[in-house]
């Protein structure tokens, strides 16, 4: 029966309740003798009612009030009040480590701080011959001084001894968080018992080390380490199963955290760490050595010593100042120490925004597509080997970080999201068609630009509404690229238009949030960024510059001055692929970074059947009727437009064949193969004379990003993707080539961004890729006039493909393979077959493609296996160099 507030328990008055649990009521009390505030646990009758166990929990109780650590809850009394037996503790004020982990993961400094303080309580008592039995997340006390473990060794002292031994002793029903130190059962909490607890052996410190690896396990994932449906399904997970690595849940984790972990949940005691000294000593080294950038540092190990080898590879490391994927190239400088990094084997970076060093300059987020076709964010640790990537970011660009360096913002499935780098959900923030930036304030406000075409909005971290904060003013103009000045208060973002209009210049702005005021800061056809102390960045021909800049009044003042040249730059973007962080830290990628593809010829078994031309950046390629030559969208260097270029496939060359242009991409051939038509980026469709004799025409005026997909067998339609100005995603539209229709909006629903569509070669069908559901599938549905749709592929599909006249190729995401589907009209509707394999069931080279008319052969865009996509440069400092300049 609950105590009532004043009663009281001998000297100790009882001034409020605590908690309640199998193993007793807690209250909040007052030792009247020494005026102190204690807590007061008062047990249940059912431990104490038996003389020798009372008896027993006394000699126990005793022992542990002997010894004094600044990590375990001390005891200080004992008493009984009637029938009430109870125990007097030191009073604790903050949370359990069980309410904590309800809110996810801790970070890692975090992690390794309290587990060497726990480390260091479970060797104080395993020295004095006391086992805790129940270490788990509820017995452990986060306080303003660190850890307290709570109800040290009673757990034995209190129990019952076992009558009987293995797995006949357990209760039959286990409630989620209950607690199973109960009298005849295997002591203490399912999920953090060790095997030889469960199978009834007898425990010792080497029990508790066990525990201790499911408690550090937990706080780097925010998971149980085993976990199961059922009481047998646990046990079994204990007794038979490893975890889940956990550089695959939280991939910053330090890499000998994993290996530490792994030997404490060891199924044999005599595999595990044989006694918590080591094990905190281990975790010291682990948190020092992460501190130093790379370099292990010296640990006052109790006698163990690190081997010459180690400590050499570490200084080198250290001299280094960055371990770099698989190669380290060290640059030597007078200044400043310069590295590069090479991605691994087949992983392509992001053409912009792709790089992002976290504030601290400890991790380097990357946006990029892995071997497997995916696109995501990876991260790396700047003191490690791996690039992991981020768990629930699939499809992920633009990534930015969190003040504190704990989370990262980007874009993914129409939506702005955040995700822990320790690992845990990934959080949708709000929506964002399309997003092109975000910038995190310390007061926890995210500013993002939610499409190309709209102005900058800003939105809580955790979530809700978001506000719209400025808006263009022109057709085709753009507000994006934002970043927060010191205080939160202010910000920059870079405006213009993807238009050929001489009366839109393209700027740096400031924005100040309290007035809405935007403030002119520098004409630069670039994004700005902040850099501490106090200077403005940007991309001027290629070079990476740094102008001294007040954050207060919004100018620029001084010499501009370059830090790097030959950076990445997107110039259709505005933007430069560089990152800084507040310690000095800068990387960025390398203008020289480019994906080289050469053309090559495949028959449907995937046999190739030779390669054409010289190697070059291909984007798009699309095949003319006869299949004699290719039009294609080449990307060039990264400080330039993307062009148009024709390629004779018989001779094996190519030629240009748009010329300054705002930004010619995606261009198709008309049916007779004697015509171009491409889009123009800040001005419509254009059409060209494929023999490249005149300027050609403009046959649709449009501001915003408009392409061309197909064009119908008759001559007289046009296929297009068209960017909503006002943020509504990307529309297929139907346009009649009569010189007086307008685009007609294909589909009146707004389900998802359609990313490709074409024309069948008899002009009956029109084949499209939409993400409505989800995920990207394959359709098809009558064209012009549309009737009932079929959904083609079945498990995802992508970059599809008229094979013939009744049949369609596709990609499956999951594993990159080409699928096709043939189909039979059966009058009004159509009868779909089963998807088969093509390309003779092997994975094709990753790259854009076409298909012949007759659907015999494939040109496919084949990455160099020389090209690399990342050369990435790295600058340990670049403070001293621009102090000498």
């Amino acid at each position: 029966m609950p105590l009532a507030i004043g009663s009281r328990l001998g000297p100790y008055e009882i001034l409020a309740p605590i908690g309640a649990g199998g193993m007793g009521e807690v209250y909040k009390a007052r030792d009247t003798r020494l005026d102190r505030t204690v807590a007061v646990k008062v047990l249940p009758q059912h431990l104490s009612a038996a003389p020798e166990i009372r008896q027993r929990f006394e000699r126990e109780a005793k022992t542990i009030s002997q010894f004094s650590h600044s990590h375990i809850c001390a005891l200080y009394d004992v008493g009984r009040e009637g029938e009430a037996e109870y125990l007097v503790m030191e009073y604790l004020e903050g949370e359990t480590l069980s309410e904590r982990l309800a809110k996810g993961p801790l970070p890692v400094d975090q992690v390794l701080r309290y587990g060497v303080e726990i480390a260091d309580a479970l060797d104080k008592a395993h020295r004095q011959g006391i086992v805790h039995r129940d270490l788990k997340p509820g017995n452990v006390m986060i306080t303003k001084s660190g850890v307290k473990l709570l109800d040290f060794g009673l757990a034995k002292a209190m129990a019952q001894p076992v009558q009987q031994s293995g797995m006949t002793a357990l209760p039959t029903v286990m409630g989620s968080g209950q607690n199973l130190t109960q009298e005849g059962t295997i002591l203490g909490t399912f999920q953090y018992m060790a095997p030889e607890q469960l199978e009834g052996r007898e425990a010792d410190g080497r029990t508790d080390i066990f525990a201790f690896g499911c408690l550090l396990y937990e706080m780097a994932t925010g998971k149980k380490a085993f976990s199961g449906g059922t009481q047998a399904s646990l046990i079994s997970a204990i007794l038979r199963d490893d975890p889940q690595p956990i550089s695959q849940i939280a991939p910053m984790a330090p890499p000998g955290l994993d290996r530490l972990v792994k030997r404490c949940l060891a199924k044999d005691p005599e595999d595990r760490w044989q006694n918590a000294a080591d094990l905190g000593s281990e975790l010291r080294w682990i948190a020092e050595s992460r501190s130093q950038t790379g370099i292990a540092a010296p640990v006052a190990a109790r006698g163990r010593k690190r081997s010459w080898a180690a400590w050499a590879a570490a200084i080198a490391l250290g001299a280094l100042g960055f371990t770099a994927g698989r190669f380290l190239r060290p640059v030597p400088d007078a200044a400043v120490t310069r590295s590069s990094i090479d991605l691994p084997p087949q992983m392509e970076l992001d053409r912009w925004s792709s790089v992002a060093l976290s504030p601290d300059g400890m991790m380097l987020a990357l946006s990029a597509t892995g071997s497997d076709g995916k696109r995501g964010i990876w991260v790396r640790r700047m003191d490690g080997f791996k690039v992991q990537p981020l768990a629930g970011t699939e499809g992920a660009v633009n990534p930015f970080w969190s003040p504190d360096s704990r989370s990262i913002g980007f874009f993914a499935d129409r939506k702005l999201k955040r995700v822990p780098v320790g690992g845990g959900p990934v959080l949708s923030v709000c929506d964002a068609q399309d997003g092109r930036g975000g910038t995190w304030s310390d007061e926890d406000v995210i500013v993002f630009a939610p499409s190309p075409f709209t102005g900058l909005s800003k939105v809580a971290a955790s979530g809700g509404a978001a506000q719209v904060l400025t808006r263009v003013e022109h057709a085709g103009g753009t507000h994006r690229l934002p970043w927060f000045l010191p205080g939160g208060k202010r910000l920059l973002y870079f405006s213009g238009a993807q238009t050929s209009d001489p009366n839109q210049e393209s700027a740096i702005m400031g924005l100040d949030l309290a007035t809405g005021k935007s403030t002119l800061v520098a004409r630069e056809n670039s994004e700005g960024r902040f850099v501490r102390p106090g200077y403005l960045a940007f991309v001027r021909e290629g070079n990476l510059i740094l102008q001294p800049f007040d954050p207060s009044s919004l100018k620029v003042t001084g010499t501009p001055i370059p830090v790097a040249e030959g950076v990445a730059f997107e110039a259709f973007r505005w933007i430069g692929n560089f990152t800084f962080s507040n310690t000095g830290r800068l990387v960025f990628q390398s203008s020289e970074a480019i994906r080289r593809s050469r053309l090559t010829w495949f028959d449907l078994d995937g046999k190739e059947l030779g390669q054409i031309g010289e190697a070059a950046s291909f984007f798009t390629v699309a095949l003319s009727p006869d299949a004699q030559r290719v039009v294609a969208t080449v990307l060039g260097s990264h400080n330039a437009r993307p062009e148009v270029r024709l390629y004779d496939l018989e001779r094996g060359v190519g030629s240009r064949f748009t010329f300054g242009e705002q930004g010619a991409n995606f261009p198709i051939w008309s049916p007779d193969g004697r015509e171009i038509a491409y889009g123009d980026a800040g001005s419509g469709i254009r059409v060209k004379p494929a023999d490249g004799g005149s300027e050609g025409r403009l046959v649709l005026q449009q501001r915003t990003n408009i392409w061309p997909l197909g064009w119908s067998p008759d001559g007289k339609r046009m296929l297009l993707r068209i960017q909503d100005p006002n943020g509504g995603g990307v529309d297929l539209s139907d346009f009649p080539l009569d010189g007086e229709s307008k685009p007609r909006r294909l589909f009146a629903t707004d389900p998802s961004e359609f990313v490709n569509g074409a024309i069948s070669p008899d002009g009956k069908w029109l084949m499209y890729v939409s993400n409505e559901t989800g995920r990207q599938e394959i359709y098809i549905v009558p064209y012009p006039g549309l009737g009932e749709r079929r959904q083609v592929s079945t498990s995802g599909g992508t970059g599809g493909r008229w094979l013939g006249d009744r049949a369609i190729l596709y990609v499956q995401p999951s594993d990159g393979k080409f699928l096709a589907v043939d189909f039979d009209e059966r009058g009004d509707s159509l009868r779909m077959g089963a998807p088969r394999s093509v390309f003779g069931n092997k994975v094709p080279p990753r790259g854009v493609f076409d298909v012949t008319r007759d659907g015999k052969r494939i040109l496919i865009a084949v990455p160099v296996e020389d090209s690399s996509s990342a050369q990435i440069r790295f600058v340990s400092d670049w403070r001293p160099e621009l102090r000498s300049k």
